[in-house]
């Protein structure tokens, strides 16, 4: 297991024993005294505004395209994509809500040792999580042009549509699981000649220009659904660097260092 992993692991059983030990049915609560491995910071993989363009023109080609750019343009997690509805999106306001999540999760039967996996849709991980988005016009209009496209599935298939009310969907209106999105965003990285970047680089590639740009980071936080703007600072600090030179730059005439001319060293 992760580091992280490990330290969640210890975080839940801590509260359990701790609730434990109040209640008087231990006296004293074991897991405080674990060492635990050092957390590490994950790589980030963000592509550049180049292969960002690429990629762009690239999703083009693919039916499922829409929701790459989607996800570069909102930060939005693959969950979150694929379990996006319509009723989540309001036209009127140009809003999108994150409401819901869809994954394929493990399942373990009372009578199976082994595990099992099922598509499971539910509200997000935490209340954060559940968020509004305001969407770029084109954006908007990629969603409707995606609406167009499930017209037309839907009256080629006929009763053998599935209504599902779900943006992300297959021919027949079935949903699109985060793995056969991933396969198409595969698909759609070849096409753009870029390397195997996964899905989640689009998300950290929104937070990215987004930093580029300017924006603050409690607006960033918030659209990311993150549980602190402390999280966000130290997710994309490498961006931080860069703005940091600028800022410090912009300070430049505030000083006046030159030395005076011909002025004489002394030496003590």
């Amino acid at each position: 297991m992760s580091p992280k992993t490990i330290s969640n692991l210890n975080m839940c059983l801590h509260k359990a024993l701790a609730q434990a030990q109040s209640e008087g049915l231990i006296l004293s609560n074991p897991s405080g005294s674990v060492s635990l491995p050092p957390l590490t910071k994950p790589h980030i993989e963000v592509l550049t505004r180049e292969q960002q363009a690429r990629l762009v023109q690239a999703s083009y080609q693919f039916r499922y395209g829409v929701f790459v750019r989607m996800t570069l343009v909102t930060g939005l997690r693959l969950g979150e994509v694929v379990g996006l509805r319509w009723c989540d999106i309001d036209f009127y306001t140009n809003m999108l809500h994150v409401n819901q999540t869809l994954n394929r999760l493990q399942r373990y039967d009372d009578d199976e040792a082994d595990s099992k996996t099922e598509i499971v849709t539910q509200t997000p991980k935490s209340q954060n999580s559940i968020r509004s988005i305001p969407m770029l016009p084109e954006l908007v209009m990629d969603l409707q042009n995606w609406r167009t496209v499930q017209m037309q599935d839907a009256a080629a298939q006929g009763t053998a549509y599935f209504d599902s009310d779900l943006i992300a969907t297959q021919e027949n209106g079935l949903y699109v699981e985060p793995r056969l999105m991933r396969e198409y965003y595969q698909k759609m990285l070849a096409a753009a000649n870029l390397p195997n970047y996964n899905f989640h680089a689009l998300r950290h590639t929104f937070a990215t220009r987004a930093m580029e740009q300017g924006m603050d980071a409690k607006t960033l936080s918030i659209l990311l659904g993150h549980y602190s703007v402390g999280f966000t600072l130290d997710t994309y600090a490498h961006v931080l660097t860069d703005q940091k030179w600028t800022a410090m730059q912009t300070m430049a005439n505030m000083y006046n260092m030159e030395p005076p001319l011909r002025q004489p060293i002394q030496f003590f």
